[in-house]
């Protein structure tokens, strides 16, 4: 109950007509910010903070909020209909809701990626507001044998389930794992893979990766094709889900939110894993396999909903403990240490209407984001008709900005066109892009992970496999690997008798 009373509290802070503006126009700048390419709701929250030291700690916050979630549906927008992911965390919705604009159904994919998003973060939120002390113990106790088994999950589980072949997607990935090796080994401090350069000390940015795989990888390999088959413009549809969508959607929206939540909440790589993981899902359960690649909606609304509530979670060791587990959490602990605020158990007692009035913030920030962008998904959608060639040249016009916004280096552009130029050799050869932006995103924290377990364990093998979480993971990823055989021989066994 003083959960509840501290809440409602929260939202007498959050609804005042001041604080209302600030959620408003956060919701309005992340959403914009997010639709270009390269710069996402970290970037944008950063970028943001000197404007804010005018405001008070509590108005400064619910607009970060809101840029968060703004952002997050702005990367989802680009995402699905030009195939430009904002954020690593849209990479997935690029999947499903790429070929379902390009079927001309982009209007349906982001009305159900807006409602993915609000259902997400309500669920999300709710669950922050119920089972934060929990979740924090969990957090505490998971150690690097359990981070590395929840990483390789995530290898195996979208190498198994993307492309023509597991060989084409274990090829994928290899190329994304390599990709991470670039810069300084963090443990030793030896360089790897950089040439000699010192540019790539630090190593490639998940951000020019993703960009460049499939936003300048997507415009060389329409470029390649413009003339031999000329290209109509892609029809926007309907702007609204027909009651086959709805009944096809609900399921995914409910079901994301208890993926994501649990994976935002404990240090394993931020929304990246929970959305990959809500697409292994939603294709293991549809009745529509057919589609999948083709345009499936479950896959653009299952992802979105887990990665909205994947941002609530983020909240949870954040406000508790102090702990940020991504990129934005990391520039909000900043900015709480910028007004003199130290994130911790003790902060709901010292700073009770500041945490309180952003967790209702929260609520709000997704009312307003649903209420801002379900009507414009048809506008959205009426990008795919501008004629390819513009659209394009815009791609990578707006892929080089945010590409440069990165780090500010001219090598960056050049780092972008090498990656773009291997996303069209990917596409050529019927390789999957998504295996390797995972590959870039979770690898070198699964080496690390890998590597502090070994030293926990003296070097023993058996160190990886110590506690009951890594176990039941390692299981999970047995059955996955050996499901498809399963499968053949149970249809064998049918067909021989």
């Amino acid at each position: 109950m003083n959960a509840l009373t501290s809440l409602l509290d929260g939202f007498g802070t959050a609804l005042t007509p001041l604080n209302l503006l600030w959620a408003a126009l956060g919701v309005l700048l992340g959403t914009a910010i997010g639709v270009l390419p390269g710069i996402g709701p970290a970037m944008a929250v950063a970028l943001l903070l000197p404007v804010t030291y005018g405001l008070d700690p509590t108005g400064a916050f619910i607009m970060f909020a809101g840029i968060y979630y703004g952002a997050m549906f702005g990367g989802s927008t680009t995402s699905i209909l030009l195939n430009t992911p904002g954020e690593s965390a849209a990479v997935v919705a690029a999947m499903e809701g790429n070929p379902m604009a390009k079927a001309g159904r982009g209007a349906q994919a982001l009305a159900a990626a807006a409602i993915g998003h609000f259902a997400g973060g309500m669920v999300g939120t709710v669950l922050l507001v119920a089972l934060a002390p929990a979740v924090a113990d969990l957090a505490v106790d998971i150690g690097a044998p359990d981070y590395f088994a929840l990483m390789v999950l995530a290898f195996i589980a979208v190498t198994s389930v993307l492309g023509s072949s597991r060989i084409r997607g274990l090829a994928s990935l290899l190329i994304g794992l390599t990709l991470g090796l670039v810069g300084l080994d963090r443990m030793t401090g030896q360089q790897r893979l950089t040439f000699g350069s010192l540019q790539l000390a630090d190593g490639i940015d998940v951000v020019i990766v993703a960009v460049g795989l499939f936003a300048i990888g997507e415009a060389l390999w329409v470029a390649a094709h413009l003339r031999r088959r000329p290209v109509e413009p892609i029809p926007v549809g309907r702007p609204w889900l027909g009651r086959g969508d709805l009944r096809r959607t609900w399921k995914s929206w409910l079901r994301g939110p208890f993926i994501g939540f649990p994976f935002g909440a404990i240090p394993a790589g931020g929304a990246e894993i929970p959305t990959f993981l809500s697409y292994v899902v939603e294709k293991r359960l549809s009745k529509h396999k057919d589609e999948w690649g083709k345009g499936a909606i479950e896959g653009v609304a299952g992802p979105e909903s887990a990665a909205s509530a994947s941002a609530a979670g983020t909240l949870v060791s954040m406000l508790t403990l102090g702990l940020p587990t991504t990129a934005v959490a990391a520039v909000m602990l900043a900015a709480f240490q910028q007004y003199g605020i130290q994130p911790g158990p003790l902060l709901f007692e010292r700073e009770p209407d500041l945490v309180w009035g952003l967790i209702a913030s929260l609520f709000v920030g997704m009312v307003l984001l649903l209420a801002l962008n379900l009507p414009l998904a048809p506008l959205w959608a009426k990008l795919l008709r501008i004629p390819r060639p513009y659209l394009y040249a815009g791609i990578l016009f707006f892929a080089a900005v945010g590409a440069y916004a990165v780090g500010g280096e001219a090598v960056d552009l050049v780092i972008l066109l090498v990656i773009g130029l291997i996303g069209f050799g990917m596409r050529r050869y019927g390789l999957p892009v998504l295996p390797a932006v995972i590959g870039v995103i979770l690898g070198p924290g699964a080496e690390q992970q890998l590597r502090r377990a070994l030293q926990i364990s003296d070097g023993s093998v058996t160190g990886l496999v110590d506690t009951p979480f890594s176990v039941t993971v390692y299981a999970v990823i047995a059955l996955l690997l050996a499901w498809p055989l399963v499968k053949r021989v149970v249809r064998r066994g049918r067909t021989d008798a």
